[in-house]
């Protein structure tokens, strides 16, 4: 695939450039800084965009405002950003942004080369990967915004976070793959996503919900 790479180390950019080659992908840019990573993006439209959370100047949130503004001009865009660190806020407003084909995971999930290339190969398909560091510090948070699901519907959502398909919810619940999809289509309703959006966009959503809310735990 085409991918720009932005990350304002040296090092770091040249060696994720080594790798990308190794795996047979083409850098068609590779910037420092996140005016730059704006500019590359939306000239070059590449398959992919590899983005440092901190660059300058203030080295804080810098790429992934980045993030935030190419996703904004181009919403079909595909963007994974690299973190020293886990902000859940950061993937919050990434998975704001639009319509899937976003990625957040820890800088040191790039070692873990096969996991690291199959993380970008779902991300240039649509998907959305989460570290998963993230995912265990939204389980931690400990706000309930499901209280209207029902007892069925939760069990629903419960399978869905454990990263099953609507089928495999069907076969563990032992019922129709046509109830289980009346019953996500009544989830994405209670949770406020719109219809409007991206089937599996709003399931991802809706299961960082559900993590969010420290379900997880009392499922059983």
């Amino acid at each position: 695939m085409r991918i720009v790479v932005a990350d304002d180390s040296v090092l770091l950019r040249e060696g994720l450039q080594l790798l990308l080659a190794e795996a047979g992908h083409e850098v068609v840019a590779a910037v420092g800084d996140g005016p730059a990573l704006v500019e590359a993006v939306l000239e070059h439209r590449p398959d992919l965009a590899l983005v440092d959370v901190r660059m300058p100047p203030s080295h804080t949130d810098e790429g992934l405002r980045a993030a935030v503004a190419v996703r904004s001009r181009w919403p079909a865009a595909r963007v994974l950003v690299l973190s020293q660190y886990v902000v859940a806020s950061y993937a919050d407003e990434l998975l704001a942004t639009g319509e899937g084909g976003v990625g957040y995971l820890l800088k040191d999930r790039v070692s873990e080369v096969a996991e690291f290339l199959d993380a970008l190969e779902t991300v240039r398909g649509g998907g959305t990967v989460l570290d998963p560091m993230v995912v265990r510090h939204l389980m931690g948070r400990r706000h309930d915004p499901l209280q209207e699901l029902t007892p069925r519907e939760r069990e629903v959502l419960a399978l869905m976070a454990e990263g099953r398909s609507n089928a495999a919810v069907a076969d563990a619940l032992v019922v129709s793959l046509a109830g289980v999809e009346k019953h996500t289509q009544r989830i994405f309703a209670k949770l406020g996503l719109s219809p409007d959006d991206d089937q599996s966009h709003r399931r991802v959503l809706a299961v960082v919900r559900y993590l969010s809310a420290g379900q997880a735990g009392s499922s059983g």
